[in-house]
């Protein structure tokens, strides 16, 4: 089956609700492909390996979190964007991409992707945009946490444990580069927070007010959202779907 290309953005547009956000990046399609869609391909990054593993699958249209615009950015098409673009274009591929408004949607967005992925429940948001989650935990130490997290998302981790740490019974995450959410996890209630990326302020601010900080990889917390999405729409229109990983460290 095949639906068209502007029935298809309007399914993502009214399922994620972009205008509701502040973003730094436009979402829903970014670039134009060919106007009937059969086969979608998902994954993390617009990069250049992942818009040819799609070429390769044959995919009408590719679903990302992170599109090829950014505010700010230079806006030459040189080097590696040309490249990318030249891809698209040539195979006439559509690129949706939807950035804060997949992490915050409440069932398939990176959160609560996240969340399932881990065992967590989230009973509240909070943080700006209320794009962070929260939910009841039971670990002794943060330790613990920190090997649950390690292992459910088959990576390491890096573990700020404060002094005198407490058992956790209330953690706080919120995926990707989200490390500035540490201080509103920390207001909300929170004995953890679980995020992708750590920086310099975050340990001082973990050993200080005996809050837990974990930081799981910026790619490994935000590979779950897009799929799901993209997963929905396929079922629910009769198209092909398939996920494709491009490996990162970070």
């Amino acid at each position: 089956m095949t639906i068209p290309r502007n029935e298809l953005l309007a399914h993502f547009d009214a399922l994620l609700q972009p205008e509701r956000f502040k973003d730094y990046c436009p979402n829903g399609l970014q670039v134009e492909g060919k106007p009937e869609i059969a086969r979608i391909v998902s994954g993390v990054t617009a990069s250049r390996a992942l818009i040819d593993a799609a070429i390769a699958a044959g995919a009408d249209a590719i679903f990302v979190h992170h599109g090829l615009f950014w505010r700010g950015m230079d806006g030459r098409v040189t080097g590696w964007m040309k490249e990318r673009l030249q891809r698209l274009l040539a195979h006439d591929i559509s690129l949706f991409a939807y950035h804060l408004p997949l992490d915050a949607h409440g069932e398939l967005g990176n959160n609560a992707q996240l969340g399932r992925v881990l065992g967590w429940q989230a009973d509240r948001c909070f943080g700006e945009q209320d794009l962070g989650f929260i939910a009841p935990a039971s670990f002794a130490r943060a330790a613990d946490l920190a090997a649950h997290v390690q292992t459910a998302l088959a990576r390491g981790v890096t573990l700020v444990a404060p002094e005198g740490e407490r058992p956790i019974r209330r953690v706080a995450w919120c995926t990707g580069g989200a490390q500035g959410y540490f201080e509103s996890a920390i207001a909300a209630g929170a004995d953890a927070f679980v995020t992708g990326e750590i920086s310099e302020p975050q340990t001082h601010l973990a050993r200080e007010t005996g809050v837990a900080f974990i930081a799981a990889g910026h790619h490994a917390t935000e590979r779950y959202g897009a799929p799901a999405v993209a997963a929905q729409a396929a079922q629910q229109f009769g198209l092909e779907h398939r996920f494709i990983d491009i490996d990162n460290p970070a």
